[in-house]
Order: structure tokens, then sequence, then C-alpha cells
């Protein structure tokens, strides 16, 4: 089978160094087997994505020599051109009656930080009657969660080894619309990974206990799921995980200390790829990229990549 792998960005900030080594581990992977890879575009939050980043950062893949062969500005990848098939995906999950309205008010942060879930079980919007979420309705949009059953998922991640969840104590109903109309993260990757026939999903750990919940959603709207390999993220010297609102190492940033094949050289050595961090071509190391080379655990990124104010900033 020819592997279709991906790389999914929300656009709402500069890349950094740890969505680059996500990125890059995707690319070498589908590169080294010969297969396709689509770049998709995940804007789904109007207030926090902008187009403008979503420019950059295919620019900064282009100066690494990190291409994709669908998608990138093809506006049909972008997922807010997607939604009628969202809105396809929840009426055939609606008609199964795995729905409910849901009127708690933290689902309102739902797609601000995908891999965080807080454990809902029992939420009391569950047990309303039609004409007591009827009238809720009146007062206030709901949101809605997908019932999920008392059943455990399991999978063998390429990297991390076996994973299992109990949907039910472990996950619960979770969110996959916002009252204000937004699709969740959940519903969204589930939809367009199957529509665009993608056989391989390269991402972050700490998206790993999010992957029970998309498998039931596979399950549930008659898909096929495709391998999954969850990465080591990278760590700031204090410990904390890199992000964009921190601007942490961003692509601003390295391009000015670093030519691409520097750049890459270092991100190799994180990834197990060579010993040093030498320079090195994107199309060298898909020759000779192996996965059983990939460091499981997060890695913490090395102070001397940071410049002087950059250190005094973490103490």
């Amino acid at each position: 089978m020819v592997v279709k792998g991906r790389f999914a960005p929300s656009p709402s900030g500069r890349m950094h160094l740890g969505n680059l080594f996500s990125f890059l581990l995707a690319w070498l992977s589908v590169r080294h087997e010969g297969g396709t890879l689509v770049l998709r575009i995940e804007d789904l939050d109007p207030v926090r994505c902008q187009p403008s980043y979503a420019w950059q950062l295919m620019e900064d893949l282009e100066w690494l020599g990190l291409d994709w062969d669908e998608g990138g500005e093809a506006a049909s990848y972008w997922q807010s051109n997607r939604s009628h098939l969202y809105a396809k995906a929840f009426a055939a999950l609606e008609a199964r009656e795995l729905t409910y309205p849901c009127f708690c008010s933290r689902i309102q942060r739902l797609n601000e930080a995908p891999h965080v879930h807080e454990v809902s079980p029992s939420c009391p919007c569950a047990a309303l009657t039609p004409s007591e979420a009827a009238a809720r309705a009146a007062e206030k949009t709901p949101s809605y969660r997908l019932r999920v059953p008392h059943k455990t998922i399991s999978f063998t991640d390429g990297l991390q080894g076996l994973y299992s969840q109990d949907l039910a104590t472990q996950c619960g109903d979770f969110p996959i619309k916002r009252a204000d109309g937004a699709w969740a993260y959940q519903l969204a990757v589930v939809v367009d990974d199957a529509a665009m026939g993608v056989t391989q999903v390269v991402r972050g750990r700490d998206l790993l206990s999010s992957t029970p919940r998309q498998l039931w959603l596979y399950e549930a709207l008659g898909l096929p799921a495709p391998e999954f390999y969850h990465v080591p993220l990278l760590l700031a010297p204090d410990g904390r995980r890199l992000a964009k609102r921190d601007a942490d190492l961003d692509m601003g940033v390295l391009r000015r200390r670093y030519a691409p094949e520097e750049l890459l050289g270092i991100l190799a050595r994180m990834a197990g790829q060579q010993e040093m961090a030498a320079p090195v071509s994107a199309g060298q190391l898909a020759r000779v990229f192996d996965w059983a080379k990939v460091p499981q655990e997060d890695i913490t990124v090395d102070a001397a990549l940071l410049t002087k104010e950059e250190k005094e900033a973490l103490l």
C-alpha cells in the first residue's frame, strides 16, 4: 500500500522548532517510502487563525526544502472551507442518536488546545429529555457532545507502542461542535483524513490520548482509520514544551541564525538520525530515515540553541 501522510498545522502563529520537528518526521517517513504528502491548513477557529500565518508557514517549509504533493494553497484543503463535510458527518451521527446538546460553558474553549481534554462521563446534559433540551436551547445556544460507549479502544502506535483507553471512564462524552458553530478538532480531523485518503498520521505525543476518541469516530462513521506515530515534544530547558504563544525558537529566529541544512542537521540529531548535528539536506535524510532510531520520550532543546536574551527569559 502506498503511504499517504499529512501535515496539518493550525495557522495561529509562526511555526516554531517543535512544529518543524513533527513535520520533518512526517515528511521523512513519507518520502522514505516513496509516498505522497498532504499539507492541510486547520483554520477551524476564525478568531485565532490568520491566513498570513499559513502563507508564511508554506514559505518557511519551502525554504527548508520540504515539499508536499497535495493541499497547501488549494482552498479545498483549508478547513474553513470544509464545513459542509463536517455538517454531513454530524448529521449521520445525529441520526444514530449519538449526539446531544450540551449547555456547559467550558466547551466554548474546545478548539483552543485539542491535546487537553477533561473527562466528563457524567455530563448532566446527557440525561435531558428532548423537551428539556428544547427549553434550554430557547435560552442558550448549545454545544454538542458525542456519546461514547462502555468500550476499550486499543491500538498499536508506530512509535509509542500499545495504547488503550476506556472511553466511558478515561474519556467520556466529548465535544464535536461549539455553541458558536465552530466544529471540534476531533470531528474535523477524522472527516478530513478519511476524505483525503490519509493512511499515516505523524504528530506530537501530546495528542496520543486523543486517538481513541478519533478511532471511535472512524468506527461510528464507517470510515477507514490510518496508522499513527506519536513523536516526542521539544521542551525548553526549563521543562515546558515549546509553544507558539511564547515565540520559542520560531522560524523567524531560526532563519536568521541558521542555513536550511544546518537547521535540518540539528533536527536530525534530535530525531536520532545523526550522531552529530552536521548540516544535511532533506533528501539525504529521507534516504536513510529509520523510525527505530527516533526517541519515544520528549526531548529537551540544547540551551546553546537559545540566544542570550532567550536564555535569560527562561530563568
